[in-house]
């Protein structure tokens, strides 16, 4: 009986050494965390806008009105979100009006090399034969008359200088004023430029007279794509600068055509209009401003 009970007792530690040892030699399943932040440094992370990036289309917009509203090219703008067609948008489409980062920017032309002036050498003599830092001259003896010569130059320097005239500043000029502009057509005024209303002035005139670019420019649209406008063409100048010629007869001027001042580039018309008349606008980074502060006066 002693030997049953001790063979049972050794049957049991075998056996509870063999399961301690299966189980010593698991090893635990990795631990995948998910939704935790990216990794510093990861390029996965989406970029936010930046404020006026960006367009929401609304029901009525054109590629060209959008363009024309936030002082862009309809083909650049084309062009910044990959449209093939410029007549397919849709309502509630994201459109990107401004250009993507990593355009180059032009480095500044440096300015002329500074003149480095080195002082005088301790022990160099003041005068030498080709450099004469004092006139030539021998001691004179002391006189009543040599201190009054040496006195009078001394006397004139000592006077008071006179301040300079006190300059005004200048007012400042109004937005638009860095260019020449020029009247683009030789009627009267009919309707003024209303801030929130009409964005330019309308000025009258007959069937077929000449429409004059205001000024140097490149052509950035010629067509009849934006609803109120008609026979339209958009001139793109400096500075952030566009003009508007609406309503005309017939287009002269060519998309990407460089025009210049005062040259023909329609005639004036009614399309999409109830009279005959040019409209005019001029616009400074898709915002409208008043032509007649800018025009200059007849």
């Amino acid at each position: 009986m002693a030997n049953l009970v001790s063979r049972y007792a050794i049957l049991l530690a075998v056996l509870a050494a063999i399961l301690l040892g299966g189980c010593a030699s698991r090893t635990s399943a990795p631990v995948i965390e998910r939704g935790a932040a990216p990794a510093k440094g990861s390029t996965s992370a989406v970029q936010p806008a930046r404020p006026g990036e960006f367009h929401t289309v609304r029901k009525g917009d054109t590629l060209y009105s959008i363009a024309l509203e936030h002082g862009q090219s309809h083909r650049d703008v084309a062009a910044w979100n990959n449209i093939d067609n410029p007549n397919v948008i849709r309502v509630g489409q994201q459109l990107r009006i401004a250009p993507p980062e990593g355009v180059a920017v032009a480095k500044p032309i440096a300015g002329p090399a500074a003149v480095e002036i080195r002082p005088l050498a301790a022990g160099v003599p003041s005068n030498t034969d080709t450099l004469k830092r004092e006139p030539k001259g021998g001691k004179q003896p002391y006189t009543e008359q040599a201190v009054a010569a040496v006195q009078k130059p001394a006397d004139a320097h000592s006077q008071q200088p006179v301040a300079p005239p006190r300059v005004e500043p200048r007012p400042a000029e109004p937005a638009g004023s860095e260019l020449n502009w020029a009247w683009p057509s030789g009627g009267r005024v009919l309707a003024p430029y209303v801030e929130g209303g009409s964005k330019g002035v309308d000025i009258e005139g007959r069937i077929g007279e000449p429409v004059l670019a205001a000024e140097a420019g490149k052509v950035t649209y010629a067509g009849s794509g934006i609803r109120g406008y008609g026979n339209l063409i958009i001139v793109q100048h400096a500075h952030g600068f566009q003009s508007v010629y609406a309503h005309n007869s017939k287009l002269l001027a060519k998309e990407s055509q460089q025009v210049a001042r005062g040259q023909k580039i329609a005639e004036l018309g009614n399309s999409d209009a109830d009279q005959a008349k040019l409209h005019f606008e001029i616009r400074r980074q898709g915002k409208p401003l008043d032509p007649l502060k800018l025009l200059p006066p007849r």
